[in-house]
């Protein structure tokens, strides 16, 4: 009897995590749909007001920027209140500066409205991978990752074509609208069906014993942590510069048009999307480091194939073996970063380890677009390429050597 008794405890258990998990993940998909939708379109919404390469990217390091600030906040707060205000929050402060960016008469403007949109990017993000976290246990903390990272991909793989067909039908400025009215659902959605994951004791047991200042700078500091740090910067480096150089570059040089560019763009969210299940997999079972060491070699090999191609058919099918790349190392450098963290900094140790992604956004597009202003756009996603593939040698080096593929949750 205790042994029925027990077993739909647990049933009981896993069918609400597998609730919240399904909640989260269509809070996500509304949240990244909305962001794919303007990717196309910003470059080019920017280049309208007569600027750089190099100001053009600064429209995604705004973005960037603001993440960066409040990631370890975020975090922070998410460890002493609770998850829920960031999922509800996060798309409303979205939501406004989407519109406003819609709306902005300048440059200058439009980035401003672009550092409020990414506020509220921060804030939800960082909700919900701690979110993720709280209901996942570590054997499959991987593929609860993963699956959220699939809705993510949904979005994004939507959302730039979407994009680049309101942008030809209604103009640039049209998607920005579009996008901050999705928000606005987004966050009905997370407020009606988010519970609160926090443990009232553990804020409780925080406020009596608080974490000692130097067990979270050795944490902080650590090899380990700071290696796949550098990996994910480099991963979000690529990404950077893929929002703000590809749109240009196929543009100018294949002579692409935003319904192209938007199509190309959810040609690459789809290859990820059919790769995160198996790399929800493989995370959980062959080990975090292999996956990101493997993955990340095959991503730099396509970005750095990408920069020279001289023809749209090699261009199109390097893009999509990076995205091979990145789709195969999928949820394992944060389920990396999991696995090390204590209890009590989850909330500071994702918000940190999503400020080294964040690095990344922010340095990016304005380096790559100075880059390919004094040299060529090809040089300058070549430089990326480059940099992922120091990073993950590093990261082989830094972190013990060659790994083994097995049936390893931490290595």
């Amino acid at each position: 009897m205790n042994r029925v008794m027990a077993g739909l405890a647990g049933a009981t258990s896993r069918l609400r995590s597998d609730e919240r998990l399904l909640v989260i993940c269509g809070s996500t998909v509304l949240v990244m749909a909305g962001q794919g939708v303007v990717g196309p379109v910003l470059p080019l919404f920017a280049r309208d007001f007569g600027v750089s390469a190099a100001v053009v990217g600064l429209t995604f390091t705004a973005f960037g920027l603001a993440r960066l600030l409040l990631n370890i906040p975020a975090g922070i707060w998410a460890d002493r209140r609770g998850r829920r205000v960031l999922l509800v929050g996060g798309p409303i402060v979205t939501a406004i500066g989407m519109v406003g960016s819609g709306l902005a008469p300048s440059i200058w403007v439009l980035l401003a409205w672009r550092f409020v949109a990414g506020a509220g990017s921060a804030l939800y993000m960082t909700g919900a991978q701690i979110y993720l976290i709280d209901i996942a246990g570590p054997e499959e903390r991987g593929r609860y990752i993963a699956t959220n990272q699939g809705a993510l991909l949904v979005g994004v793989s939507a959302g730039p074509a979407v994009g680049g067909l309101l942008a030809e039908s209604f103009g640039l400025r049209a998607p920005f609208l579009v996008v901050g009215a999705g928000a606005v659902i987004t966050a009905l959605y997370g407020w009606y069906r988010l519970p609160e994951t926090l443990d009232p004791a553990m804020i409780t047991a925080r406020a009596k014993d608080p974490p000692r200042a130097g067990a979270g700078r050795a944490f902080f500091r650590s090899r380990s942590f700071v290696a796949v740090g550098l990996v994910t910067m480099a991963i979000f480096s690529i990404r950077g510069s893929r929002q703000s150089l590809i749109p240009l570059y196929a543009s100018e040089e294949f002579s692409l048009g935003t319904g192209q560019i938007g199509l190309l763009f959810t040609a690459l969210g789809v290859v990820g999307l059919v790769l995160i299940a198996p790399a929800g997999w493989l995370a959980d079972t062959a080990g975090r480091r292999p996956v990101i060491v493997v993955a990340g070699y095959l991503a730099s090999i396509g970005v750095v194939a990408a920069a020279f191609s001289p023809t749209t058919g090699l261009f199109i099918a390097a893009l999509l073996f990076s995205a091979f790349g990145t789709g195969i190392s999928g949820p394992a450098p944060a389920a990396f970063v999991a696995d090390m963290a204590p209890p009590q900094l989850r909330g500071s140790a994702m918000g940190s380890y999503r400020t080294w992604g964040d690095l990344g956004i922010v340095l990016s597009p304005p380096l790559s677009g100075a880059l390919a202003d004094v040299t060529s756009i090809p040089w300058a996603i070549f430089a990326n390429g480059l940099l992922l593939f120091g990073a993950i040698t590093w990261f082989l080096v830094a972190s013990g050597g060659i790994p083994a593929m097995g049936l390893r949750r931490h290595g």
